[in-house]
């Protein structure tokens, strides 16, 4: 029975039938019954299909004999509805049923593993379990369903489910009363600045990181079963050093400078960084500049109580020539910051995975980062050394020309050059 010829014919038609399931099973059985016994098996076989569906096809063609004026559905693309059952390629009802359809409380049962709070079962069997789809697929299993990881994942999908990562939105300790109003503030002061074509700027200090072949998060190409290799203890090798990169966003052009320290991050690093950006990008961005507005985080080396912070800004003014104003993010709120989205999240992504060796691998990496919307970062190291601990005194702090403003002075204030 085992002819090439006729499993390749089989074959053939059987894919030519293939959008017509009647047809194909009518032609299968056709087949079957021409090679007589052990036919229908061997037809199966060759078709990759069911012998039950040879069988229908048997039926199929008995039918045909006794009525052979029928349509049987041989114009696929026909727009026309078939007359009768008879002409139907598949009986009502047929195909397999759905598993919400086949397994009633399918959905309910997976919701409540997924989701237990929203349902009011605090006692979830996967509350200190992850929930991948593996999981929840045995779960069910054990709950009397039968249900395949794959199937899960695809319920999921229908039901609005997708992976996600933490966010972090909910803000520690309850919200100051005025934390809008001083969004508001912000928004329009830099709103006036680039208006005026002032320079609007937003700084921090991201994440100190140990130098050294540490491992670091996130993943890149390598050939299979190649890996980088690392470390397997990241504890900080003093010979190696640390980065500590300040940042300076320029919010009206989407350009950045990073300065990476390598001492301390206090209030004079943070204003030598602004420095940094004001000499190799600011000065040529804004020739005609009379003043500069920086927003920044309520806390650290640039916050609203840091003395330091403030009598460093006064050199800056008298350096410059330029009125400098400052706004603080209120508590908590220091992620709205434009520099934490706009410049240190694309950093991250751009080394992600790859070990920050030494402090030029650190520039190189920040110097390249890029984005489609046409982020630019510039990059340098700042070798000082930066003393930590130095106390501002009520008359040093006074020598500062400074003018507080009328909504919350704490955070938002000028200082101006001196004569």
């Amino acid at each position: 029975m085992e002819d090439l010829a006729t499993e390749k014919r089989i074959k053939t038609v059987a894919c030519l039938l293939s959008r017509n399931e009647k047809l194909k099973r009518i032609y299968l059985a056709a087949e079957a019954e021409s090679l007589g016994w052990g036919g229908m098996g061997y037809v199966s076989k060759i078709a990759g299909v069911d012998k039950d569906t040879v069988t229908a096809g048997k039926k199929d063609l008995e039918l045909i004999r006794k009525n052979p004026g029928s349509s049987y559905g041989t114009d696929t693309n026909s727009s026309v509805r078939p007359q009768s059952d008879q002409d139907r390629i598949r009986a009502k009802g047929g195909g397999r049923k759905s598993v919400k359809d086949a397994q009633p409380g399918i959905v309910e049962a997976l919701l409540k593993l997924v989701d237990g709070n929203e349902y009011g079962n605090p006692e979830n069997p996967l509350s200190y379990t992850s929930k991948s789809t593996r999981h929840l697929s045995e779960e069910l299993t054990n709950e009397g369903f039968t249900v395949s990881h794959s199937t899960v994942k695809e319920l999921l999908e229908e039901l609005g489910y997708s992976l996600q990562g933490n966010r972090k939105l909910k803000q520690v300790g309850k919200d100051h009363e005025d934390r809008n109003a001083q969004f508001e503030h912000i928004n329009k002061t830099s709103l006036d600045y680039m208006t005026a074509g002032e320079p609007v700027i937003s700084i921090d200090c991201k994440k100190k990181e140990n130098l050294g072949e540490f491992a670091n998060k996130g993943v890149e190409y390598h050939k299979v079963k190649d890996p980088e290799t690392v470390l397997d203890h990241d504890f900080f090798n003093p010979e190696n050093g640390k980065a500590i990169p300040y940042g300076t966003y320029d919010v009206a052009n989407n350009e950045g400078y990073v300065s990476v320290g390598i001492s301390h991050d206090t209030a004079s690093f943070a204003v030598n960084s602004i420095y940094a950006w004001w000499d190799t990008m600011g000065r040529e961005r804004y020739p005609n500049a009379k003043k500069i507005y920086i927003t920044a985080d309520g806390g650290g080396s640039n916050g609203s109580r840091n003395r330091l912070w403030k009598v460093e800004l006064q050199g800056f003014a008298d350096k410059t020539k330029l009125e400098v104003e400052v706004s603080h993010f209120p508590p908590g709120t220091s992620k709205w910051n434009k520099i934490e989205h706009r410049l240190f999240s694309f950093i991250s992504k751009n080394w992600r995975g790859r070990p920050l060796e030494t402090l030029q691998v650190v520039v190189n990496l920040i110097a390249s980062t890029k984005t489609s919307k046409g982020l630019k970062v510039g990059c340098g190291i700042d070798t000082n050394e930066y003393k930590t601990g130095i106390k501002v005194t009520d008359e040093e702090l006074s020598m500062v020309n400074m003018n507080q403003n009328e909504f919350h002075g704490e955070w938002n204030y000028r200082i101006l050059p001196k004569a």
